[in-house]
């Protein structure tokens, strides 16, 4: 399979020597939906930004799209691959939500007219078409990230990095953007996300990566958030369906559910068992 990202060996020190990334590698295939887990300063956010060239490695390599991350390549890079962060004042700054979605392709140099139709497009796909002629001050919180989601759109990435994008999201805006993730990764994105939230990432990853003082401590699917030496090992706990399982006779590590669907196949399995055993005695 084809690697939209791959990493070999990365180091990166901030200048109080603490090492946010130790010789950590890494391969992420195209078109995967990836959630990095890890307890606060694992170096999840350090990471994140390697994969766009906010930062480039001190030492190994960070190769996107088969294209060496280095200072001449780091604008083609940054074509190829847009970053969400957490907080979407710190990405949304323009006078209305239509200036700031624009910002994005006008800096790529793009025509007027693909200005207008890839901003319209970025806005319409995440439902704030509506509301381009705001002030971004006068939207809610979510509404804000799913402008900062769109200015990122707007430059036609494939790759999409979001860092804590459930952070501080009421329910109705979690499942806001939880669908759009979904949304775009059909479109054909790669999607990498950093979050704490083990029960998004058990429902919604196809490949689970756990770090911890800078370094993999593990790489697999969802299977792994039920794995409860690794989920200790990253500060981390069971989700929650995963803990109430835990609970019932008969659950081990290997036959926790991880989400809802995985737990409403268990408790019917479990419904038929009683069935058959009491019809047959």
């Amino acid at each position: 399979m084809a690697s939209a990202i791959e990493i070999k060996d990365l180091v990166y020190e901030y200048p109080d020597t603490t090492k946010a990334i130790d010789q950590l590698s890494l391969t992420i295939p195209l078109g995967a939906k990836v959630a990095i887990l890890g307890p606060n300063g694992a170096g999840k956010s350090t990471l994140l930004h390697h994969f766009n060239g906010l930062k480039l490695p001190q030492n190994g390599t960070v190769t996107v799209m088969g294209i060496p991350l280095n200072k001449k390549t780091v604008r083609t890079i940054r074509q190829k691959v847009g970053l969400v962060f957490q907080d979407p004042d710190d990405q949304v700054f323009s006078g209305t939500v239509w200036e700031d979605v624009q910002f994005g392709p006008r800096n790529l140099g793009l025509s007027e007219e693909e200005i207008q139709e890839v901003s319209e497009v970025a806005l319409g796909s995440v439902g704030m078409l509506e509301f381009k002629t705001k002030a971004p001050y006068h939207l809610s919180y979510g509404q804000k990230k799913r402008v900062a989601i769109a200015g990122i759109l707007a430059m036609k990435p494939d790759i999409v990095i979001l860092d804590e994008p459930m952070a501080y999201l009421d329910p109705r805006g979690q499942d806001e953007v939880a669908g759009l993730l979904q949304g775009l990764n059909f479109m054909g994105k790669t999607i990498i996300l950093s979050t704490h939230d083990v029960d998004f990432a058990a429902s919604w990853a196809d490949m689970i990566i756990l770090i911890k003082d800078g370094q993999v401590l593990a790489v697999g699917g969802p299977e792994l958030l039920v794995d409860e030496e690794s989920i200790r090992s990253a500060h981390l706990h069971l989700p929650r369906i995963a803990r109430l399982f835990r609970m019932l006779p008969n659950f081990t590590s290997e036959s926790l559910p991880k989400n809802e669907q995985e737990a409403v196949k268990a408790l019917y399995h479990m419904l038929y068992t009683k069935e058959r055993a009491n019809e047959s005695g």
